[in-house]
């Protein structure tokens, strides 16, 4: 029975070797990086993922051209810089295929997939202005801190990135359950240790690393080059004050204002917050120069309505009006009680909706589109005034959140 054994885990260890070629040795690197055992290369559920390629190469890889796939060197360098697997990358990846809108059934946003609690546990603020769950930058570090936590919890980065998909509790009562933390028991499809789509996800993450180090494929794709691009075409951090709307920003700095809201999803009403006194825009690398040079605060008499109390006004009926909330009214007045006086001027802030013209893709449908942007089917048909469910490739749709 050994013999038998030890003739089929050969056998298996050639054909894989043969498969991949000269990558076996990158199937090593990414294994180890991970902490799990390389004996994992000859397990049932590593060899299926070959057959996975296909799927997420047409998925994950082939619509790089789309404007999210511009934070993926900010996020590279962070993850390097921060001395975690660079595997994890491919988890940003596997979680919202880098789209800060990206919007799960559960209510995890962006990029990293935050659930509310957790955000702002490691730090991020969501409050009337603000979503930093949409923040490139300071969700990436969020998600490293976090899965920092979760390997010094459990020792083990594979452990650490099923604890981020599942929840920390689960991962726990699996270990307990399967009285070890090796991957191949904790992931036995017929022991059910853990959730099927955690088992997947593991999976899902090798696969995409794999991938994204099969040279040979990237030379006929554009995300090597994307992957490695330099400082020229990722993002600048720069101060913007308090109130400052994104759209002076924009022409200021030479840019469409589209693009520029794109790379600042975290404001939810393009305009930062009123209680910064500075706080931090992403502007493309190459616009720093325009920015230094040009950069004006905003004028707020032009970005917002002057507003004159009149008998029967309240924070509550004023804020109704201007589809707002009373607590933005307090905010950009300074007001320390919800008490008006008649005659008594406000700053009332007007949110423009973030406008975004999206290019169809192959592979995309209305759901995968509506599912990315975190809106429904129904609006999206609307604001594109579609009667069915058909689109084209190259077709180009309007989105508003």
């Amino acid at each position: 029975m050994k013999k038998i054994f030890l003739i089929l885990l050969f056998a298996i260890q050639i054909f894989a070797s043969l498969d991949f070629g000269k990558f076996y040795n990158k199937e090593i690197e990414i294994l180890r990086s991970l902490d799990v055992d390389t004996s994992f290369i000859a397990n049932k559920d590593f060899i299926a993922i070959k057959k996975e390629f296909k799927k997420y190469k047409k998925s994950h890889f082939f619509n790089t051209k789309s404007d999210s796939f511009i934070y993926i060197p900010t996020i590279k360098r962070l993850i390097s810089e921060a001395k975690i697997p660079q595997v994890f990358l491919f988890m940003a990846m596997a979680e919202s295929n880098f789209s800060l809108h990206a919007k799960s059934n559960k209510k995890a946003i962006g990029i990293w997939q935050f659930m509310p609690q957790t955000a702002k546990k490691y730090g991020l603020r969501i409050d009337e202005y603000v979503d930093e769950r949409k923040d490139p930058v300071k969700s990436t570090k969020a998600a490293i801190k976090y899965l920092k936590y979760l390997h010094k919890k459990f020792g083990r980065w594979y452990l650490a990135a099923l604890a981020y998909n599942s929840g920390e509790g689960r991962v726990i009562r699996a270990i307990k359950r399967a009285k070890t933390k090796d991957l191949n028991v904790l992931i036995d499809p017929k022991k059910r240790y853990l959730p099927k789509e955690s088992r997947r996800y593991i999976r899902k993450i090798i696969a995409l690393a794999l991938i994204g180090n099969d040279e040979n494929y990237f030379l006929k794709s554009d995300f090597d080059y994307i992957l490695n691009r330099g400082s020229a075409y990722s993002l600048a951090i720069v101060k913007a004050k308090g109130g400052d709307v994104i759209d002076d920003i924009a022409k200021n700095i030479r840019i469409k204002s589209s693009i520029l809201r794109e790379l600042n999803a975290h404001l939810k009403y393009g305009f930062v917050p009123p209680y910064a006194k500075n706080y931090d825009i992403y502007i493309p690398y190459i616009k720093l120069a325009d920015f230094k040079e040009n950069y004006k605060p905003s004028n707020i008499k032009k970005a917002f309505i002057i507003y004159k109390v009149k008998k029967g006004d309240s924070l509550a009926k004023i804020a109704n009006k201007y589809e707002i909330s009373y607590k933005m009214i307090k905010d950009f007045n300074k007001l320390k009680s919800n008490i008006l006086k008649i005659n008594q001027t406000l700053i009332i802030p007007i949110p423009k909706k973030s406008k975004i013209v999206y290019r169809v893709k192959k592979g995309d449908t209305l759901l995968s589109i509506s599912k990315r942007y975190g809106i429904t089917v129904a609006k999206l048909k609307k604001l594109n005034d579609k009667k069915n469910h058909l689109i084209r490739v190259g077709e180009k749709l309007v989105i508003i959140n």
